[in-house]
């Protein structure tokens, strides 16, 4: 298939207004991508390759766009953005599809919205891929206010935290609606309790940037989880390891070792 923007349908969920996309064979496994803040379904997973690599491989793939971001209802109530409602927009969309179980995958607040979900539904997640988010998940990953101060200011130029001018930047460069982020911030960032990792039984990959400043160590995280593995992205910073070709090589070799029969 080729790369380029892919047409979007919706669900509600409680009221809100989810756009996801779903493409690829529907006889092929089902697999959900979640994105990571401030981006969207296209810029996380289209633009990068992930859907193409994907549906090449002879999977159906999913991918919403997050609530507060791209082509999803944007509420600037910080309430409604816990991530137990931003999972359910996920298994909401599941649901509308009659997809009964499905690999999931996310990037870094994606990656900690699919661990909430695993934990909400274990039954429906065959394996889970967690991308841009080691230790982080349940030790946290810095001082966020600091971003939702980026987001807000007036301009990147009143921006002075290295963080947050990378992420007002991407923001601005998305064309994001920069209220709907803060407030998302202020919200989805519930730790996972490091007891209930035991509860993540499925087969589990944790993938990080060796280079990444953000997302706390893979190896630490995978060694929490019953069935997990690390996967190291070499050289690759937070922003640049979602793309990685190793690194969808190595989520592909995932797939096919965990492959139901």
């Amino acid at each position: 298939m080729d790369i380029g923007r892919l047409p979007m349908t919706s669900v509600s969920n409680d009221g809100v207004h989810i756009a996801y996309l779903d493409v690829g064979p529907r006889s092929g496994i089902p697999i959900l991508l979640v994105h990571g803040f401030a981006s969207t379904a296209h810029v996380n997973w289209v633009f990068t390759g992930w859907v193409k690599t994907l549906v090449d491989g002879g999977y159906r793939v999913v991918a919403l766009d997050n609530r507060g971001h791209g082509e999803s209802a944007k509420p600037h109530d910080p309430t409604l953005y816990t991530p137990d409602q931003m999972a359910g927009d996920s298994l909401a969309i599941l649901r509308h599809l009659d997809i009964s179980q499905a690999h999931i995958m996310g990037y870094s607040m994606g990656a900690r919205l699919c661990a909430f979900l695993a934990l909400a539904e274990p039954g429906l997640v065959q394996s889970i891929v967690l991308g841009g988010l080691g230790s982080g998940l349940v030790d946290g990953v810095g001082d966020w206010n600091l971003i939702a101060d980026a987001l807000l200011a007036p301009s990147l130029d009143d921006v002075t935290d290295p963080k947050g001018r990378a992420f007002r930047a991407f923001a601005d460069q998305t064309g994001s609606d920069r209220r709907a982020l803060a407030a998302c911030i202020e919200f989805s960032r519930t730790l996972v309790a490091r007891q209930d990792l035991a509860k993540l039984t499925m087969p589990s990959m944790v993938a990080v940037g060796t280079k990444d400043d953000i997302a706390g160590s893979a190896r630490a995280l995978a060694d929490m989880l019953p069935n997990g593995q690390a996967f190291d992205i070499l050289n690759r910073d937070h922003m640049l390891a979602v793309g990685d070709r190793t690194y969808k090589a190595a989520v592909l070799q995932f797939y096919q070792d965990h492959a139901r029969t």
